[in-house]
C-alpha cells in the first residue's frame, strides 16, 4: 500500500493511493496516517478494503508528510562507504547517531527555506525507515517485524551550523523545513530489499546524487536492532538511514543551496520529491 496525506497544511486527511495513482480518502477508516494508523493490526485491516470501495478524492491536492505524530527522528550519519569515502571520514565502527527535531518535517512539495545567515544549506537523499511497533532490545532477525514501511526524507542540512557551531549535529539539522518527507508511506510488503535501492537527487536540473542503498554500511535490519538497545523506538518514529555520495559539502569545489533554486529527488518504488528553496 501506498499511504497519503493530502490537504492543507496542518489540515491534511488520510488518503490510500490506489493502483491507478488515485487518492481515496480513508477519513472514515483511521483518524490519520499516525503510530495507530501503522500498527500491524491496522495495516492489515487497510488490506483487507477495496480501494475503489473509498471516497475518491478529486483534483490535485497539495500531498503533506506521509506520517504525523512522529516522536522522533534518529538519523544514521556516514552511513554509505562511498559517502564516507567521498568526506574523507573513515567507515565507522557502529552507526553514528544524531536526531533532528520533529519540528523540521514538511510535505514533499513544499518549501524549503535557507536559514538566515546560511551560506552552506545542503541536500541529503536518503531512505526513511518508519516504525509501526515498539522495538525495544529486538535481535536483528526480528527486526523487521518492527518496521511499517518506507519513505523519501531529505536530510537537509546547514553545514556552518551543524560542524562550527559546538555541540552535536542537530543545530545544523533541524530548521524549519529541513525533513521534508513523502510523498507516500510504502508498507514494508512492497519493497521486497530495502538494501537494494536506487537513488537520486537534482538541484535546478543537475544530478549530483546517484546512489543505491545497496552501498548503506549498516542495514535496516541491523539499525533498528541497534538503535532499540539505547532507545524504544516507538510507532511512527522515523530513522533516516544516511545518504550516498554527491553532497554538495563533496563537490569541488563544494555547492550549497541558494534561495529560488529546486531540488527533485527520488527513490525506486518510493515517489520523488520536488522543493523549492526560500529565505527564511
Amino acid at each position: 500500500m501506498k499511504l497519503v496525506r493530502y490537504g492543507p497544511k496542518g489540515q491534511e486527511k488520510p488518503g490510500l493511493l490506489d493502483s491507478g495513482g488515485t487518492i481515496r480518502d480513508l477519513s472514515a477508516i483511521v483518524a490519520d496516517i499516525d503510530g495507530a494508523a501503522l500498527a500491524p493490526e491496522s495495516l492489515d485491516r487497510l488490506r483487507g478494503l477495496d480501494p475503489a470501495s473509498l471516497p475518491r478524492v478529486e483534483g490535485q491536492p497539495r500531498l503533506g508528510p506521509c506520517v504525523t505524530g512522529v516522536g522522533k527522528i534518529i538519523a544514521i550519519g556516514l552511513n554509505y562507504s562511498d559517502h564516507a569515502a567521498e568526506t574523507g571520514a573513515e567507515v565507522p565502527k557502529e552507526p553514528i547517531t544524531f536526531m533532528k527535531a520533529t519540528t523540521a518535517i514538511t510535505g514533499p512539495y513544499d518549501e524549503v527555506e535557507i536559514p538566515r545567515g546560511s551560506e552552506r544549506t545542503d541536500w541529503e537523499v536518503e531512505l526513511a525507515v518508519v516504525i509501526g511497533s515498539t522495538a525495544k532490545y529486538v535481535r536483528e532477525e526480528e527486526a523487521m517485524a518492527h518496521v511499517a514501511g518506507y519513505c523519501i526524507l531529505n536530510d537537509v542540512s546547514e553545514r556552518d551550523f551543524q560542524m562550527n557551531h559546538c555541540g552535536q549535529w542537530v543545530k545544523g539539522k533541524s530548521h524549519d523545513t529541513f525533513a521534508p518527507i513523502g510523498p507516500w508511506l510504502v508498507t514494508r510488503d512492497e519493497i521486497p530489499d530495502p538494501n537494494d535501492l536506487a537513488m537520486w537527487l537534482e538541484v535546478d536540473g543537475r544530478r549530483y546524487q546517484d546512489g543505491n542503498t545497496r552501498t548503506m554500511i549498516f542495514k535496516v535490519p541491523y539499525l533498528v536492532s541497534y538503535l532499540s538497545r539505547f532507545m524504544r523506538l516507538a510507532p511512527g518514529d522515523i530513522i533516516a538511514t544516511g545518504t550516498p555520495p554527491g553532497v554538495g559539502l563533496g563537490q569541488q569545489p563544494p555547492v550549497f543551496l541558494r534561495p529560488g533554486q529546486t531540488m527533485r529527488l527520488g527513490i525506486a518504488g518510493l515517489g520523488e520529491q520536488r522543493l523549492v528553496t526560500v529565505a527564511a
